[in-house]
């Protein structure tokens, strides 16, 4: 659990709840999700004594739902986004101890990159002055963005920062763009293996064993894409839900034009996402078609070099029968120069034949031709 105190000249941490609102900037509250399944009814008393508002119990399903896609809703009092991330590590939290990590022995098996895909949700309940975010229980985004606002403004100047959120619906837009952002890291890699296997897949001289690995690299992918249309649909959602507020107290038209601009921006972030891994995923189906035409072209290669070999053969064939058919009477047979004068004739169809196979590129695969 870590609680902040977003203010207009820096941020504050504290490790416990806290008991009234700040005179200036507002709350932002968040808990792992286990953490928060443990002490959800401390945050709803407290969400009642500060902003006289109760979540709802279906919303608070989702927030304890780790197989929960990526969506949006809202009430009068609050809004709520639940957004998958896309994200390196899978791990569960500890039921006797929330919020740590619960370690397992022995590696896990399958695509070294693929199987370490984390897509738990992260939720976020925005409301006027508070926004209470559920994350995975190893969530790094939530550290290194708690780690940046901290650093935003040096301690003792006293000065406002624009680099911090001026509101809970910044904050949890910057966060969701961070989110969006740590795929970069994880598409690199993605990336890396994918190129590996075509190249694995495309080399003549190597023989691809790795099939499982790859239609489970496929079946990732596919859902990945519709982890990444999920996200584009909440943002969507979210972004028609915004052009309806209107400038008051609590947002000013500033503000709002600058809330729109973020979600549109993140928007793009996602966009760019959902193009990478559609792109992976026919990269990968093309790598396999391409596969298996070269195996079938290499397949055709050794069938028109079998029937070369084969015809050079047949007219030799031909000529032994014919020399060993039993006939008493037979002047090529019983020739001082027979053995000698059939060999060189032999020998002459089968150089004749080899000659025009190989101008006629009978021998030999594509790939030694050009």
């Amino acid at each position: 659990m870590r609680n902040f105190i977003v203010a207009p000249h820096g941020l504050t941490e504290n490790d416990t709840l806290p008991q009234a609102l700040p005179s200036e900037g507002f709350l932002w509250l968040s808990f792992s999700r286990r953490e928060f399944e443990v002490l959800h009814h401390e945050v709803q008393s407290l969400l009642q004594s500060l902003c006289g508002v109760q979540l709802y119990d279906l919303h608070m399903v989702d927030l304890l739902n780790n197989q929960l896609p990526s969506h949006f809703d809202f009430t009068s009092d609050y809004d709520l986004v639940v957004f998958r991330r896309l994200a390196r590590g899978k791990s569960e939290s500890d039921v006797s101890q929330p919020g740590e990590l619960l370690h397992r022995a022995g590696p896990a098996g399958g695509p070294p990159i693929l199987r370490r895909i984390d897509t738990s949700p992260v939720a976020f309940v925005v409301l006027d002055r508070i926004v209470l975010s559920v994350h995975p229980a190893d969530c790094a985004v939530r550290d290194a963005f708690a780690a940046k606002l901290l650093n935003a403004v040096p301690m003792g100047t006293g000065q406002a920062s624009h680099r911090l959120p001026a509101n809970p619906v910044d904050l949890m837009l910057r966060m969701l763009n961070t989110i969006v952002d740590g795929y970069l890291d994880l598409r690199r890699e993605l990336t890396r293996q994918l190129d590996h296997w075509q190249s694995e897949l495309l080399n003549p001289r190597t023989r691809f064993n790795n099939w499982s690995a790859l239609l489970d690299s496929r079946l990732t992918l596919h859902y990945l894409d519709e982890v990444c249309e999920d996200q584009r649909a909440t943002i969507q959602e979210w972004l028609e839900a915004l052009d309806t507020w209107q400038a008051d107290d609590t947002f000013r038209a500033k503000d709002l034009e600058m809330m729109r601009v973020r979600s549109r921006d993140l928007l793009e972030h996602i966009e760019r996402v959902v193009h990478h891994v559609d792109r992976l995923e026919r990269s990968a189906e093309t790598a396999v078609q391409m596969h298996f035409n070269l195996q079938s072209n290499r397949t055709n290669d050794v069938m028109k070099t079998l029937t070369a070999v084969t015809a050079i053969f047949l007219p030799l064939n031909l000529i032994t029968g014919y020399f060993g058919m039993n006939f008493e009477a037979f002047t090529l047979l019983h020739g001082e120069n027979s053995l000698t004068w059939a060999t060189l004739f032999m020998l002459l169809i089968a150089v004749g034949l080899a000659a025009y196979f190989w101008r006629h590129h009978y021998f030999g695969s594509q790939q030694s031709r050009h």
